[in-house]
């Protein structure tokens, strides 16, 4: 099928189609996804000519309208798998990560949520035969928690693992990493994040992996008190629809990394619960509560899922990264 320009649809001119590029609706499809009212800031037109742009980019790009189970069945077999490297993780989440999924990793500090998400950004590298997606990785840090030298030591360990002399630097080039300053400065490296993505496209190395971490850091330090819960958790849930669309286009898995908050008055059960609420329950497609255990074992628990059941994994964080214990 023949790639649609902006400049094809109705009702986009030159002008139009320059503001939108410039806003990082870059394709029809992400133009076919978006609000009216986000079209129509970002365009500087009116809701009603932003609607009519829609309505143009979903005929064009075939979103929108009603599909069998049967077509269903057949788009979710171009959903990816992306391998954590051990063996009873990935079972429990029936193969490995998802693509065009939002994994949501919580836990308290120390638990492995970074080491799992650096453990992802190496592995999404490696050939699919691997585990792997053959891909690059965007990262937005929120907590300056990016190590190159975990990368290296990863690297190397799956050097040994595989019996190949993988090269570090080589893995280092497929992964960009923006350090997001505040809440609106991490909404809008997502809109940059989609624009890579789009010029990688064709590459060697596409994006197949976005990783957030933390989600919800800045947003639980500037919002304080009750009286800012409901802009938070607005602004919260524009930005995860931002990374379920970036997912959705480019067939990418989306990790998210959650703080958590204790709860003092829960006398049964585990007092720990993720922050960011009902909002980020609903939208993360998959829920993992990650915590200690003896030594350099971790529990990881999936807490939520679509089609898995909950159950249980032990994993190993070691200095080649992660293993089965």
């Amino acid at each position: 099928m023949p790639e649609v320009l902006l400049e094809d649809l109705d009702h986009v001119g030159p002008a139009t189609a320059q503001k939108l590029m410039e806003s990082g609706f870059t394709t029809v499809e992400a133009i076919a996804v978006s609000s009216p009212a986000e079209l129509a800031t970002a365009a500087d037109i009116g809701e009603s000519t932003a609607a009519k742009i829609i309505m143009a980019a979903r005929q064009s790009a075939d979103i929108g309208g009603f599909e069998t189970g049967d077509m269903v069945m057949e788009r979710r077999k171009l959903v990816g798998k992306l391998s954590t490297g051990c063996i009873e993780f990935n079972e429990m989440m029936g193969g490995g990560i998802d693509t065009q999924a939002i994994t949501e990793l919580y836990g308290e500090f120390g638990s492995g949520k970074t080491q799992v998400a650096h453990q992802l950004a190496v592995n999404v590298q490696l050939p699919p035969e691997q585990g792997g997606l053959d891909g690059s990785v965007i990262i937005i840090d929120t907590e300056n928690t990016f190590r190159p030298e975990r990368i290296k030591q990863m690297v190397d360990g799956l050097s040994e693992k595989y019996g190949v002399e993988y090269d570090h630097e080589e893995f280092l080039k497929n992964i960009r990493v923006a350090r997001a300053f505040n809440s609106n400065h991490q909404i809008l490296l997502v809109d940059s994040a989609l624009e890579l993505a789009n010029e990688l496209k064709n590459s060697e190395k596409p994006v197949r992996l976005l990783i957030v971490d933390s989600l919800t850091a800045h947003f639980r330090a500037e919002y304080i008190g009750r009286g800012t819960l409901a802009d938070r958790q607005q602004k919260l849930n524009k930005h995860l629809h931002g990374l379920q669309r970036f997912g959705d286009l480019n067939n990418a898995s989306v990790i998210v990394t959650n703080q958590v908050m204790s709860k003092p008055d829960a006398f049964f059960g585990d007092p720990t619960k993720p922050i960011g609420g009902h909002i980020v329950g609903h939208t993360a497609t998959f829920r993992l509560y990650l915590r200690k255990s003896k030594g350099d074992k971790r529990i990881v628990r999936l807490v939520d899922s679509p089609n898995l059941p909950d159950g249980e994994a032990i994993i190993s964080v070691t200095t080649p990264g992660l293993r089965d214990p």
